[in-house]
């Protein structure tokens, strides 16, 4: 007989799991994430086994049986398997009980249908069987099958006692609706909004991959509107719900600062799908400053003077909130927010060498993604202006390549170092040390002198003895 599922199992694999669960007498099934792709039409490698038994015993089976080494998890009652470029992990079955401030559930031994009541969405618990009986059937108690193809998010149990049993999986609803386009039922919607206050149960780890995989996804902006719906957002990110509020005195107003900031990260994505996900963060906190700069001049208008350096000092709290590295990464966060501003003034005043020379010193080996942020920034409504600073950034990057195939500016080191200094001219480390390097780096950031050693030694000796009158040493 042909069951609905057979046609997604045709790899051997999946004969060789259903052969040695017959032989330890158990039953098993695939479920979760492959059933649901499988129908999706999108490529899965890690497949989840629910055994009506021990994982353990099974994976060793499947192991053996294939020559793979199988990695266990006891903690956790698990067990991996790699077969060719997958990865199948092996669970029994459970039910699963939680006391209100774990997210930890108390976990005993239970059938496929345990399993699948504790599974997060409706698209999340349908299975295929392995046994022999009905291989390749679909087990589907909750009506996946019927919300997938409405591109639905819906809980198998009350969603009150899905979320508020695990809240990561509010967050989790958001992000699936995010990734495949789908839409929360309203009173799932309603229900995460009233649980929002059992996000204080979560680690920040948890919550922060949930924000890299919303940013991972083709329009994140989808993701940090139902954040911000839902309030959890301002438990999370409290400094980009404070970009919200739009103002008007003397009918001058000022765009909304937070939609303009998920339409910057929706450009980063749709200008660049391989953009890695830290460009996506500084896409995400380029305006974070914004809310603190914000300021109402009678004459001018609305200003925000300085939110790029503002925002940039705000970068590490709000990685230190979230448990996020505090390391290169960052660095790089940070970096690419304070220097957002930089090529578009480039692209408003004439662009001169020196300017150029600038701002490939500060951004070094991230000026590509820098340009890429600062091009996503471009979200005027007025075409014509797009088309003139899409227009002007190309000039911009010629002159960046011109500027450093004539100078190698990025990277660039000072030819004249501290210790240099000291050993000329015999003396300690000061303040002067610092004094005639930066003279000698603005020399050559200005195209005074050549970005070579012996015209940088020059420059430093020519400043000394005007300045300091030191006599170099034999």
């Amino acid at each position: 007989m042909t069951t609905i599922g057979s046609g997604y199992l045709d790899n051997p694999v999946f004969g060789i799991v259903s052969e040695c669960a017959a032989k330890l007498g158990v039953r098993s099934f695939v479920i979760g994430g492959y059933v649901r792709d499988s129908f999706l039409h999108i490529p899965c490698k890690d497949i989840d086994i629910v055994v009506e038994g021990s994982g353990i015993e099974l994976a060793e089976a499947v192991g053996a049986a294939v020559h793979s080494k199988i990695s266990v998890f006891k903690n956790f009652g698990t067990a991996m398997v790699r077969y060719k470029d997958i990865e199948l992990e092996f669970v029994g079955a459970r039910k699963e009980s939680y006391h209100r401030e774990s997210r930890k559930p108390i976990v005993e031994n239970g059938t496929l249908e345990d399993d699948q009541l504790r599974r997060d969405f409706t698209i999340n618990a349908m299975a295929f069987s392995l046994c022999r009986d009905n291989f390749g059937e679909l087990i589907d108690p909750f009506g996946g099958i019927r919300d997938l193809a409405g591109g639905i998010i819906r809980t198998p149990l009350d969603p009150d006692t899905t979320y508020s049993d695990d809240p990561l999986r509010m967050i989790r609803a958001i992000r699936f609706a995010t990734r495949f386009g789908f839409t929360i039922v309203p009173e799932s919607l309603e229900s995460i909004k009233k649980n929002k206050d059992r996000l204080d149960i979560l680690s920040r780890e948890r919550i922060a991959e949930e924000l890299h995989k919303i940013l991972s996804c083709e329009s994140p902006s989808k993701g940090f509107l139902l954040l911000d719906e839902t309030e959890l957002l301002e438990k999370i990110l409290p400094e980009l719900t404070r970009l919200k509020k739009v103002e008007n005195i003397d009918g001058h107003g000022h765009k909304d600062n937070f939609r303009h900031t998920l339409e910057v990260v929706d450009n980063i994505c749709r200008n660049n799908p391989d953009s890695g996900l830290w460009l996506r963060w500084a896409g995400l906190l380029h305006d974070v400053g914004k809310a603190v700069t914000k300021r109402y001049d009678p004459k001018i208008g609305w200003t925000f003077h300085a939110h790029d350096t503002v925002g940039a000092k705000m970068v590490p709290g709000i990685f230190k909130n979230l448990h996020m590295p505090l390391n290169e990464k960052m660095k790089y966060v940070q970096k690419l927010v304070a220097l957002h501003l930089r090529p578009i003034a480039l692209v408003t005043d004439e662009v001169t060498d020196s300017a150029v020379r600038r701002l490939l010193f500060d951004a070094g080996d991230d000026i590509d993604d820098l340009m890429e942020l600062c091009e996503a920034d471009i979200t005027s409504k007025n075409p014509r202006k797009v088309k003139m600073l899409k227009n002007n950034f190309a000039l911009v990057r010629e002159k960046l390549a011109e500027v450093e195939a004539k100078d190698a500016i990025r990277n660039f080191k000072n030819p004249v170092t501290g210790e240099i200094i000291m050993t000329t001219y015999g003396i300690a480390p000061g303040p002067e040390i610092g004094e005639i390097k930066e003279h000698v780096k603005n020399a050559i950031l200005d195209g005074t002198i050549e970005n070579d050693k012996e015209a940088a030694l020059r420059l430093m000796r020519e400043y000394v003895a005007s300045h300091y009158g030191w006599p170099e040493q034999a």
